[in-house]
């Protein structure tokens, strides 16, 4: 049985644009797609009132939050296969149990009650730290949303880290028919003693040609098995965050790896995942490598 697409949905706008771009995932992948809203008033239930109007309103709400974006979604793509559920539970832990039996989860990049001033909400940036299946949070400009593009952008970290990022973006760009752009960004040590300048390349060619050892053996096996991906590599020395935080400006996704360690309940993101997960121009997806 196929995994399926599941989107947390709670009538936001960034909700909604997380369904829209979820609907033609599905469709590229050809996956059905599970929209959920999560809510605590079950909770409830049983203490208040019978004829407390708080009772039927929260249902109702939920009830009317994932009709909504079911029938948005169908209007999007009739061809796509739909469920939805509300579940009584917090967001996060919904989101989480339910990426236990997703191909993966997408989340808009704000949701309703969250306050404005916040780049990435609570939600999206939790349920990015700890789920067992990649995580896609929606954002950045209409240009970036709409997938116009015709890029992936795979910011290619430690090799420990990130293969199943490689093999998920390959795939990506294999189902999308778009051009692959890993990059693998290199910095200098903090000090290096005064050299003279000839004598100073030296070391900086051998750190790139470090960095481009790293691509090609992060690249051999996906690109074996999918030769019909075009692909651009690429050793920029500088700041992995500003690297690819400028670079997603062309991109229609932005691919990270992040590395899960067993029995660690914290929050497990990287300054690069975070990074990008508050400032990129275009979605952005979080694949777990477990640990």
């Amino acid at each position: 049985m196929e995994l399926p697409l599941v989107v947390g949905v709670d009538g936001s706008n960034g909700s909604l644009h997380a369904v829209d771009w979820a609907v033609d995932e599905a469709a590229r992948h050809g996956l059905p797609l599970r929209l959920v809203y999560a809510s605590l008033w079950e909770r409830y239930e049983g203490v208040a009132p019978e004829t407390s109007p708080e009772r039927p309103s929260e249902r109702v709400l939920a009830e009317h939050i994932v009709g909504a974006a079911a029938e948005r979604a169908r209007r999007r793509n009739r061809d796509v296969k739909i469920a939805t559920d509300t579940i009584p539970a917090d967001a996060v832990s919904a989101l989480l149990e339910e990426g236990r039996h997703a191909a993966a989860l997408v989340t808009g990049s704000r949701g309703r009650g969250e306050l404005r001033g916040l780049l990435l909400g609570s939600v999206g940036l939790a349920v990015s730290a700890r789920a067992q299946c990649p995580v896609i949070v929606v954002r950045g400009d209409p240009a970036g949303l709409a997938g116009t593009h015709g890029r992936i952008l795979l910011g290619a970290g430690e090799p420990e880290a990130c293969g199943e990022a490689v093999r998920f973006a390959f795939r990506e760009a294999e189902a999308r028919g778009c051009t692959l752009d890993v990059v693998r960004a290199w910095r200098r040590p903090a000090y290096e003693p005064p050299v003279h300048r000839a004598a100073a390349q030296e070391p900086a060619r051998q750190y790139e040609e470090q960095a481009s050892a790293v691509l090609d053996a992060l690249l051999a096996g996906a690109t074996a098995d999918h030769p019909r991906v075009r692909t651009s590599r690429t050793t920029v020395e500088g700041s992995a965050r500003r690297v690819l935080v400028h670079r997603s400006a062309a991109a229609d996704l932005v691919i990270l790896g992040s590395r899960r360690r067993t029995g660690h309940f914290g929050l497990q993101l990287g300054r690069v995942s975070h990074t990008l997960l508050h400032h990129a121009a275009c979605p952005v997806a979080v694949v777990p490598q477990p640990g």
